[in-house]
């Protein structure tokens, strides 16, 4: 069976989304609003534009048009336990260096990148693998290591 999201969350991590949701549901009913909805979210640490609040409350297909559309625990607890789990851009960046890192040495080598960039269809010269190592290479070593990876992807 699929484990979801919901399934990943700590009881710790519940307790908090359920003392959070009591916290912004102000008038008490159950639900939030998409106002509440946002404040919670921004409690929580998450920072959703309103349009991305619309796309979560969104009616259901053949609800009635009939006023505010509201979220109760049970989706709120989906919607962060989604959020809550997406990769941090570090750990995505971390993730994308393994795969260059073949060996699993903590650098990029001249011969790990050749066979990258040929993977991926580009025929580069001995010289122009040098050259994008040397870009990159703060240290002079003839290698990337994470750092220099990582500051050349948001240089970039």
């Amino acid at each position: 069976m699929a484990k979801t999201a919901v399934d990943a969350l700590t009881d710790e991590d519940r307790e908090e989304l359920s003392q959070t949701f009591k916290l912004f549901d102000r008038d008490g009913d159950g639900f939030l609003t998409a106002r509440e909805l946002g404040d919670a979210m921004r409690a929580m640490a998450q920072h959703p534009t309103e349009q991305e609040i619309q796309e979560l409350i969104k009616r259901p297909e053949g609800a009635a048009d009939e006023g505010p559309h509201l979220t109760d625990f049970d989706a709120f607890l989906h919607i962060m336990a989604k959020r809550m789990t997406v990769p941090e851009p570090d750990d995505q960046l971390l993730e994308a260096f393994r795969v260059f890192d073949k060996e699993g040495t903590g650098i990029i080598s001249a011969a790990d990148l050749r066979q990258i960039v040929t993977t991926m269809g580009e025929r580069l010269t001995d010289e122009e693998v040098e050259e994008m190592i040397k870009e990159a290479d703060d240290d002079g070593d003839g290698q990337i290591n994470y750092q220099e990876f990582t500051q050349m992807l948001i240089s970039n």
